[in-house]
Formats: C-alpha cells, structure tokens, sequence
C-alpha cells in the first residue's frame, strides 16, 4: 500500500502539467479552523443561539451566499452586503496576522513557477481577506490572478469560478489541475472535467476516502511528494 500511494504522489509530478488552480482555505493555508467556527461567532455576538450542523451548511456557500443564509433563517434585517461586512471585519485580523501557509507550500509553489507554470487562485473568501494573507507570507508573485466567489457571483457548488480560472490561464483543461481540500469542490472540478488534486485537510476528515475515490490524484501532505518534474 504504502509504495501504491508514493507512486501515486510521484505521477502527479510527470504530469505535463501547464496551469494550476489553488483553493485557499485548507488547501494551501491553514485557515479552515476559523471558517468552522465564523457563523457560530457571528451569530452568538449578536444573541442568536445557531443551530446544529451551521458550519456544514456554510462550508459550500460564498459569503455573501451565507450572509442570505442569516436574514432567511435567523430574521437578521441587514442587508447582506452589511452582515458580509461585520463577518469580514472578524476574519480580517486573522488574515492580516495569523493565518500561515500548510507545510511544503511554499516549496512547492516555487518549484511549478521555476517549471513554467501558470498558477491562480480561486477560493470562497473575499478579496481583501486573501490578498492581505498572501502579502504577509510573501507569495502573493506566485499567483497571476485571484478569482473570489463572490466576484465571480457563485460557490463552489458550481463551475463557474473554475471556468473563470480557466479562461484567464488560456490553456486545455487537460492541461491545468485544481488543487482542493472540500468535498463539493472537488466534485464540482471533477464533474466539470478538471483533473483534481484533493488535499488532505483535518476539517474535512470525514470525507477523505470519498475525496481520494473521486480525486484524480490525492496529497495527505505538500511534504510528502517528489520534485522531478517532466
């Protein structure tokens, strides 16, 4: 099993890979620990006990998709460019100073831009949330193009964030894999016809062996692989 999975890790290396679309959020940072608990948070400042199961509910919505989610099931009556608002200004401290890259991402980062590869962004959090972290830790150069949910207009439940990376890399969807941690986004790669790289992230460690069968390739770890490149 073990010399399975390390070839399994190598090949996706041999790949003659040209693009890459990273998710943010467990994938390359190690941040969803404040997402899993954000609504909650949100909810208990304002007096409102949330209800069980609220952070499985949000994992697949955009934060203005969330925003909605609060006045139709909790009678908040701001508007939801407001509830976004006070969400992001509680996440933006820790993006401004906590949040840190998961170990050998940086590492790998560097090795696909010395290959030549195209590499952006396409994640559920807000803009400013993401260019502050990744200005911080220093790898904001790696990244040609951030497309966020919210601009775009939709989750991850569909295609179109990855449709969107896809038409600003300008290359064969053959060519470009996506790198994600959550369930429904890599069903939604993988049913869009993206090659997936599913990473292991500890919030979603109930879905690991769903996320290894539909993943074209799978990654417990950015440590845990080979840098020869094709």
């Amino acid at each position: 099993m073990q010399r399975a999975e390390e070839a399994v890790r190598e090949s996706i290396w041999a790949v003659k890979l040209l693009g890459a679309i990273f998710d943010l959020d467990g994938t390359i940072l190690d941040s969803m620990f404040i997402w899993d608990r954000i609504g909650e948070d949100y909810l208990l400042r304002r007096g409102i006990a949330p209800e069980k199961g609220l952070s499985e509910k949000l994992k697949a919505m955009s934060l203005l998709d969330s925003a909605n989610y609060y006045r139709e099931n909790y009678g908040i009556l701001d508007d939801v460019e407001t509830i976004a608002e006070d969400i992001n200004d509680m996440l933006f401290h820790f993006y401004a100073f906590e949040a840190e890259l998961k170990s050998g991402v940086f590492q790998m980062l560097e090795h696909l831009r010395s290959a030549g590869v195209k590499m952006c962004i396409a994640t559920a959090t807000d803009r400013a949330l993401v260019e502050v972290a990744l200005r911080r830790i220093g790898i904001s150069h790696y990244f040609g193009k951030i497309l966020t949910c919210t601009e775009v207009g939709f989750g991850k439940s569909s295609p179109e964030i990855y449709n969107s990376a896809l038409e600003y890399l300008d290359l064969d969807i053959e060519e470009v894999l996506v790198f994600e941690d959550a369930i429904h986004a890599v069903e939604t790669a993988k049913n869009s016809g993206f090659k997936v790289v599913g990473v292991y992230d500890e919030s979603s460690i109930d879905d690991q062996e769903e996320i290894k069968r539909l993943s074209d390739y799978y990654l417990k770890s950015f440590t845990e692989r080979s840098f020869q490149y094709d």
